[in-house]
């Protein structure tokens, strides 16, 4: 039986995808903490060149 059960590969590529799909998405949250201040300041620049304050 533990031979069996060591054997059994059901849900395996449902753990393989659900780490894939975590390690894209820390990959994006990465990305858009490094970059989202460096956008705001563009945005910023922009604003206050239009007249804003």
């Amino acid at each position: 039986m533990l031979k069996r059960l060591l054997r059994d590969e059901r849900g395996e590529d449902m753990i393989e995808y659900a780490l894939l799909v975590l390690f894209i998405a820390l990959i994006a949250i990465v990305g858009i903490e490094l970059v989202g201040g460096q956008v705001d300041k563009v945005f910023n620049d922009i604003y206050a060149k239009l007249g804003g304050t």
